[in-house]
Order: structure tokens, then sequence, then C-alpha cells
């Protein structure tokens, strides 16, 4: 299930495309992907693509501009809608490079396994480049998103670490969401994620159960599995230690 935020840019998208489509002529294929992203201020913004023989840029890249002109915030989802009601777009290889690369946390939306008739996916931009080149000088913010229930234990000091499988992440300052699943507005806190270790499912202990704050470590495996239905003992995850500021 789709988190309102997503839903938000999915939604903004899909109109944006529409009206593509609406008054897309087949001899101009200049605009013909929409795409929608929204920032960690809760704006969303909308831009298309454009086409043209020298080359032009594609909806990703193009709102990726649009926001950077009215913010400095980094991006959390982003998603492109084809026109004619093609749905969902997965970008394409550059896009995804640039993505990892200037907006490394944030999560894009692609077609469900069913394709167009499913609910997209919304999936971390790391696990569309598995072992990728990584710009080691772009300016890359980060952002590690959080249901609101959590929240009061991390702004509390209860809970230092989270647990992510197949949601890759980093080290250093660190913009953490604390968002609700059907609300439109979330909150913030500024944090240091301090280490990152890799470890199995099988391997979780009595120290991650206390900085996860899940009381035993049995619980922490049923509340992981809550989150990853498909989860088993031999999948990796990464449990990722943090403090948080002010």
């Amino acid at each position: 299930m789709l988190w309102r935020t997503d839903a938000m840019v999915l939604d903004a998208a899909t109109a944006a495309a529409a009206r593509l489509g609406d008054r897309h002529r087949p001899d101009d294929p200049t605009h013909t992907v929409a795409a929608a992203a929204i920032d960690l201020s809760g704006r969303v913004h909308v831009a298309a693509n454009v086409f043209h023989f020298t080359g032009g840029p594609c909806a990703e890249l193009a709102v990726l501009g649009v926001a950077a002109a009215v913010s400095d915030d980094p991006v959390m989802a982003i998603v492109a809608v084809g026109d004619g009601g093609r749905g969902v777009l997965a970008p394409c290889g550059r896009c995804r490079q640039v993505l990892l690369d200037l907006q490394p946390q944030t999560l894009v939306l692609v077609p469900g396994p069913g394709g167009p008739q499913d609910e997209p996916q919304a999936v971390p931009v790391r696990s569309l480049l598995p072992r990728s080149y990584a710009w080691p000088d772009a300016p890359a913010p980060r952002v590690v998103r959080f249901n609101a229930r959590y929240r009061d234990a991390v702004l509390a000091g209860r809970k230092t670490a989270t647990i992510r499988h197949d949601d890759p992440q980093g080290t250093g300052p660190t913009t953490f969401v604390f968002e609700d699943e059907h609300a439109e507005v979330f909150d913030t806190a500024r944090a240091v994620v301090t280490s990152v270790v890799r470890k199995r499912v099988a391997e979780i202990d009595d120290d991650d159960a206390r900085d996860e704050d899940a009381g035993s470590v049995a619980a922490l495996r049923e509340g992981l599995r809550g989150h990853y239905p498909a989860l088993s003992e031999d999948d990796v995850v990464e449990v990722a230690r943090f403090s948080v500021r002010g």
C-alpha cells in the first residue's frame, strides 16, 4: 500500500499525464510523460519531458529542476506517468543514475509486478541500480522515512536503531521524516546515522532489540515481518544506529 505522500505524487503526475494526452498530437511527440516529486517540505512539483532530436530531458530530470528552482529540500518520492493511459513508467538508466547521485534516499514509484493494472510500488532508487557507480562528490542529502508511531521513541532516545531490508542506508547527517500512512503532513528531525551493519535476520540479537525499542528479539522479528512479509531468516538486513540532534 502506498503512503499518502506517495499517493500525492502519483495523483499529481497522473493528472498532468492526462492533460498531456488530451493535447497530444501524433505528429508532435514533444511532451508525452509527466513526472511529480514531493520534497521534504511537502511541496509537490510537476513537470513534463521535452523530446527533441538533439536530445532532451526525461520528465524525472525536468521535475528535479523544477524542485531545485524553488527549494533546497531533498526529494522524498518521485514518479513518472505516460500519456494515453500508459500508467506508471520505470525510469531509464540515465535517470536512475542521476537520482542515485543527487537524491540517493528517494523512493521511486515503479509499475507493480502485474503491470499497469497493479498498484505501483515505491522502491529505493539504490535497488534500481545494484552494484552501481556512486559519484563521490555528489551533494547528496540523506532522508530516512519512519512511520509516525515511532516519532516519540526516536526523539526521546529510546529507539536508536532502525533495521531495513532492500533499503540501503549510509552514515552521516540525515533528516528523519515521520509520516502517517494517511496524512499529507509529516514531521522532521535532524539526526546522524553513526553506523550501518549488515547481517542475516537469524543473526539479530538482544542489542538490536534493545536499540530498536522492540522489547525482545522475537518481537523485533515479528515487527520486521509485518513490514516485509516475505522476509526469511537468511535474508540480509541493515542495522542503522543513530542519534538525534537537538
